[in-house]
C-alpha cells in the first residue's frame, strides 16, 4: 500500500490508510494545556485504532494545571463538590498529524486530540475553535502568523537549578542584531531548528539574533484558522526540544531579567470573504482601511485591557508592560507605530493587516490568538469605531490615552477586569472564564505571600 502525504489526510478513514501503509508500533497522541504546552503520550497501534472510533483518555484536571505542573483550583475540573480525578474523553483530530524527526519511523507520528464534554469548554485549542466558528458565521476566514522572541543559554535544565537560576551563561555575548558572525557559529542549533520545522510542517518563515545577549526571535508564516495556532504551540516546545538536544535552554519567559527586554509574541492577523478576498482593504477609503478593518481594530482596542490576562497570564507577564522596552501599555492603535499596542501594516489589499503587540512570548498560542480574532469579530459585529491614531510615541504621550484604554496595572487587577467582562464570557464561554479566573487567583495569592530577594536587600538590614 502506498504511503499518502500527511497534508492529504482529513478524515478517520485517511488515517486508518496512514497506519496500514506505515505501519507503526506506537502513535503520539497528545494535546496542548492551559500554559501552551504540549502534553503527549505513546499509544500502541491497537489502541490508537481504536480511540479513532471511541476516544482516548487524557486525565482533566490537567487541565488545571500551572507551569511546573502546580495543580490550581478550578472548579468542576479541580476542585468543588463531586470533582473526580478520572480520565476524559478525548477525540482524535485526524488532519493534525505531524511527523516527529527525532523519533524512529515506527513511532514518529503525532495527532493532536480535543476533549469533549464537560471538560471541552476549557481546552485552549476549543477556546480558539469557538471563535473561530463565529468568524465562520459571519462569513469570514481568519489568517494568523505568530512572531516569538526568546533567549537561549548554554545551560540545562539540571544546570539552572543547579544555580538557582543565578550566574547563567548566555548563548552569545552583547548585542548582535542580525549578525552573520553570530549565525554562523551557532548554525548547528539554527539548522536543526530549521530542519525540524521542515519535517513537521511548521512554517517557520525567519530566525534571527536579536537585540540582546542570547536574545533571538522566529517568525512563523501566515497561515489559516486553528492550523496557525497549532503551528504556534508546536513551535514553542520544539524550540525547546531542539535547543536542549543541543545542551542548550531557551525561555520564553515574558521578562526573565531586570537588565534584560521583554519578551513578547507578536501576532498578526487579517480576514478574507469565504471566496478569499481580503476585507481589510478599500482603495476609496484612507489609507485603504475599511470600514471592517476600522470595527475590527475598534472591537480590539476596547477590549485590551479587559482580555490582559490572556496575553500576560502569570505574574511575571507583568513584568513586560513597562514603557521604552516596546511592549505596549495602553490600548492604542496606529500605521507603522511600534509603541502602540495595535500597529496597523499597509501595503497590498492581502499583506494589509493588524500587528497585536500585547502578547508575551509566554501567551498560550490559542488563547492569545482567540481574543485578538474574538475582539475583533465583537467590534465588526458592534461596529465599534476605534479611538483616536497615536501619531506619537506613546511613552511619552501616556497624558493623551483616555483612561479606559488603559491597561490594568497590576496581575490582580486584570483577572478582576476579565472576570467583569461580559464580552468575555460572551466570546469565550462562562465555564472557561470561571476557571480561568479561579486559577488565576491561586497564582496572584501564591506569589503575593513569597519573600522576594530584592525585599531581603531592600529591608533585611534597615527595617
Amino acid at each position: 500500500m502506498s504511503d499518502p502525504a500527511l497534508s492529504s489526510i482529513a478524515t478517520v478513514e485517511d488515517v486508518v490508510r496512514l497506519i496500514q501503509a506505515r505501519r507503526p508500533d506506537h502513535v503520539n497522541v497528545g494535546y496542548g494545556d492551559m500554559p501552551g504546552q504540549l502534553r503527549v503520550k505513546y499509544v500502541s497501534t491497537e489502541r490508537f485504532l481504536s480511540a479513532l472510533d471511541k476516544g482516548i483518555g487524557f486525565a482533566g484536571a490537567a487541565l488545571a494545571l500551572d507551569h511546573g505542573d502546580v495543580q490550581r483550583p478550578a472548579q468542576g475540573v479541580s476542585s468543588g463538590d463531586g470533582v473526580i480525578f478520572g480520565d476524559r474523553l478525548c477525540r482524535i483530530v485526524p488532519d493534525s498529524v505531524r511527523e516527529i524527526p527525532w523519533e524512529s519511523p515506527t513511532r514518529n507520528l503525532l495527532f493532536l486530540a480535543d476533549f469533549e464534554e464537560p471538560e471541552g469548554p476549557l481546552q485552549p485549542r476549543n477556546v480558539y475553535r469557538r471563535v473561530l466558528a463565529r468568524a465562520r458565521a459571519q462569513g469570514l476566514r481568519a489568517f494568523h502568523s505568530s512572531e516569538y522572541e526568546f533567549t537561549m543559554f548554554e545551560e540545562t535544565p539540571r544546570s539552572v537549578r543547579e544555580k538557582d537560576y543565578r550566574g547563567l551563561r548566555l548563548a552569545t555575548l552583547d548585542n548582535s542584531y542580525h549578525l552573520m558572525l553570530r549565525q554562523g557559529v551557532g548554525s548547528g542549533f539554527y539548522n536543526a531548528l530549521m530542519d525540524c520545522c521542515k519535517r513537521m510542517d511548521i512554517p517557520l518563515e525567519g530566525v534571527h539574533e536579536e537585540m540582546g545577549a542570547g536574545f533571538m526571535e522566529a517568525a512563523l508564516a501566515y497561515g489559516e484558522g486553528v492550523r496557525a495556532a497549532d503551528d504556534a504551540m508546536l513551535f514553542k516546545t520544539v524550540a525547546k526540544i531542539v535547543a536542549q538536544r543541543h545542551d542548550k535552554l531557551i525561555t520564553f519567559m515574558a521578562r526573565w531579567s531586570n537588565q534584560a527586554d521583554g519578551q513578547s509574541g507578536h501576532i498578526h492577523v487579517s480576514l478574507r470573504d469565504e471566496q478569499g478576498d481580503p476585507v481589510f482593504h478599500d482603495p476609496s477609503e484612507p489609507r485603504g482601511m475599511s470600514r471592517t478593518m476600522r470595527h475590527f481594530v475598534g472591537g480590539v482596542q476596547r477590549l485590551l485591557p479587559e482580555f490582559l490576562i490572556l496575553f500576560g497570564p502569570t505574574v511575571n507577564s507583568f513584568r513586560r508592560y513597562q514603557p521604552w522596552i516596546f511592549s505596549p501599555v495602553a490600548a492604542t492603535w496606529g500605521w507603522e507605530n511600534r509603541t502602540c499596542a495595535l500597529r496597523l501594516i499597509g501595503g497590498s489589499p492581502h499583506s494589509q493587516r493588524v500587528e497585536c503587540r500585547v502578547p508575551g512570548a509566554d501567551a498560550n498560542p490559542y488563547l492569545a490568538l482567540a481574543c485578538v480574532l474574538g475582539a475583533g469579530l465583537w467590534g465588526i459585529e458592534q461596529a465599534i469605531e476605534p479611538g483616536e491614531e497615536s501619531t506619537w510615541n506613546v511613552y511619552e504621550n501616556l497624558d493623551k490615552v483616555a483612561p479606559h484604554y488603559r491597561f490594568p496595572r497590576s496581575f490582580a487587577a486584570a483577572i478582576e477586569r476579565f472576570d467583569a467582562s461580559r464580552a468575555a464570557r460572551e466570546l469565550f464561554g462562562d465555564r472557561f472564564v470561571d476557571a480561568y479566573v479561579e486559577m488565576k487567583r491561586a497564582q496572584d495569592e501564591e506569589f503575593a505571600a513569597l519573600v522576594t530577594d530584592v525585599e531581603l536587600r531592600r529591608f533585611f538590614e534597615f527595617a
